[in-house]
């Protein structure tokens, strides 16, 4: 806990915490549809809600360019910093850009909070950005009852190495980058104050060297995995690729305390709405009930999930030719 308010836990000053606090994808897709898309210039970024949107501009080049905040995570003002900003970087890394310069987003209740702690917030988002090489440049700002905080993140990719969603092809093994769990981890940490620094060391980490292996190893498609959970961004791989994605629950990694979570009913209501969403779409053989929310558990700054292999990465599953569902879990 920052010594400049000991007794704030800014947990505590929203409804949600992290990704988790994200409209229900099935309600976003409804708001968006038709609502997005280009010219033959923009490469990514159409209704397949992908990572970021991508613009072919002159030179051989491709700006990216993305935008993700979220209400308090942790109680730590300078840990919740990191985590919003490698968690907005994060977007870049999976379509296969590099970042080059952010804008800070921030909402603040100024009459409830010290400024001090918004300080330190900032402070966390700054020194992430550097570790990726990212400029801060200011940003934007309103007082908010509701503290909200990330960044607007511009970046450059070439136009023909790209990570898409609609790029899966059947025979192609899945990877997983990180482990999940982060999501019923912090609904725990919200509810009790206990901490999980292991936690925090993986929300944290850059997916900077994952998104630059899937390229230097041929990957031509991939997503980041956040508020939808590994199964609801794996559908929207599956969806837009024509395919269908199977996954092997046992392959699956996990973060240590991520199950005794579920079975103690720290279980964020964004990870029920995943669930409820991907449920249609998939055949879950015999998996239990406590399996299906951790694979459909709202990331906060998760891991990579490319189809292809990558270094160091679980391989948890492939896609193959479009069966019946969509998603496959065995």
């Amino acid at each position: 806990m920052t010594r400049l308010a000991p007794a704030a836990r800014l947990t505590q000053y929203a409804h949600g915490g992290g990704c988790a606090c994200k409209i229900p994808p099935g309600v976003l897709e409804r708001v968006v549809t038709g609502l997005t898309g280009g010219g033959d210039s923009l490469l990514v970024g159409g209704p397949d809600g992908d990572d970021a949107a991508v613009l072919r501009i002159r030179g051989g080049r491709a700006v990216v360019s993305t935008a993700d905040f979220f209400t308090p995570v942790v109680d730590d003002a300078y840990d919740w910093g990191r985590i919003a900003a490698a968690n907005a970087l994060s977007d870049v890394y999976a379509v296969g850009g590099e970042p080059l310069m952010a804008l800070n987003l921030l909402g603040w209740p100024v009459d409830t909070l010290p400024a001090e702690l918004a300080r330190e917030v900032l402070r966390g988002g700054r020194d992430v950005a550097a570790l990726a090489g990212c400029a801060i440049a200011g940003g934007h700002s309103i007082d908010d009852p509701e503290p909200k905080y990330g960044l607007a993140v511009t970046g450059v990719a070439d136009p023909g190495r790209l990570l898409r969603l609609d790029a899966g092809r059947p025979g192609v093994p899945l990877s997983l980058t990180k482990p999940l769990g982060t999501g019923v981890l912090n609904a725990r940490h919200k509810a009790t104050g206990e901490v999980f620094p292991h936690a925090v060391e993986t929300m944290v980490r850059l997916n900077a060297d994952a998104g630059l292996a899937a390229l230097e190893r041929g990957a031509m498609c991939a997503t980041d995995v956040s508020g939808f959970g590994l199964l609801g961004h794996l559908y929207k791989v599956a969806r837009a690729s024509g395919v269908t994605a199977v996954v092997n629950a046992s392959a699956v990694p996990y973060l240590d305390g991520a199950r005794a979570a579920v079975r103690d009913g720290f279980v964020p209501g964004g990870t029920r709405r995943n669930l409820s969403w991907v449920s249609p779409h998939t055949d879950f053989r015999r998996i239990a009930e406590e399996e299906r929310l951790l694979l459909a558990d709202a990331q906060t700054s998760g891991g990579l999930l490319v189809a292809g292999e990558v270094p160091g990465a679980s391989v948890i599953g492939e896609l193959v030719p479009r069966g019946r569902h969509a998603l496959v879990v065995r």
